[in-house]
């Protein structure tokens, strides 16, 4: 930034394993949101690798990188980046036709509960339900990879629940590797394993043996 250098991560190793649901937990500045977007293949680390099965997308071109994220990765963030004029099926559909083996809209939308809001504008639903539009729109083209900023960072309590229940469906069904960041502690308790970040590091591993279903969540 100008003449100051910021180090947002520093000496980060870890592995997402198949299929798993992980919680990166942390305070705002802890450097999650840094290490999302470079497994996403958003941002490249300044030094250190990052490895995506036998693949070094550190070595990987834009080209490269952008069809591994078209075909690999699937992003939620906290705002819904919904276009207004498309509904639903619509919304979901412009990731499917840019994919290779994509699911139906109306499937993904199925999967997340909005079955019976395929053709509604974004205006006409809640936040709740534009945020499961934009999950429905990240699993239609059945991603090995889903990473979520802060998906439940503006809803409140039971819409968030309703959110949380909807990406847990999606990795047990699909069985998607899945990394939510948070700051929010409670949702931690949902996941496989939570990754806790302080000032760019990782502090503390945790593996949930008996991990709690989102209804059972308080926050």
């Amino acid at each position: 930034m100008g003449e100051v250098e910021v180090q947002a991560l520093q000496s980060v190793d870890l592995d997402l394993y198949a299929g798993e649901f992980v919680v990166l937990l942390g305070p705002s500045g802890s450097g999650k949101s840094t290490l999302l977007n470079i497994l996403g293949g958003l941002d490249i680390p300044s030094t250190g690798s990052v490895w995506f099965h036998n693949w070094e997308l550190t070595h990987a071109n834009d080209r490269e990188l952008t069809k591994f994220r078209r075909d690999c990765v699937g992003f939620i963030f906290q705002f819904y980046n919904l276009i207004p004029s498309l509904t639903a099926r619509e919304n979901v559909a412009l990731v499917t036709e840019l994919v290779r083996h994509p699911m139906k809209p109306a499937e993904a939308l199925a999967m997340v509960g909005l079955a019976d809001r395929l053709d509604h504008f974004p205006s006409q639903m809640s936040g709740g339900e534009q945020q499961r539009v934009a999950i429905a729109r990240a699993i239609a083209k059945r991603p090995e990879v889903l990473l979520c900023d802060e998906p439940t960072g503006a809803l409140d309590f039971r819409t968030g629940q309703l959110v949380l229940e909807a990406l847990a469906q999606v990795n047990q069904d699909l069985g998607t590797t899945t990394a939510v960041i948070t700051h929010n502690a409670g949702i931690a308790a949902m996941a496989d394993r939570v990754i806790t970040l302080r000032s760019g590091e990782v502090a503390q591993i945790q593996c949930n043996r008996h991990k709690l279903s989102p209804n059972q969540l308080t926050w």
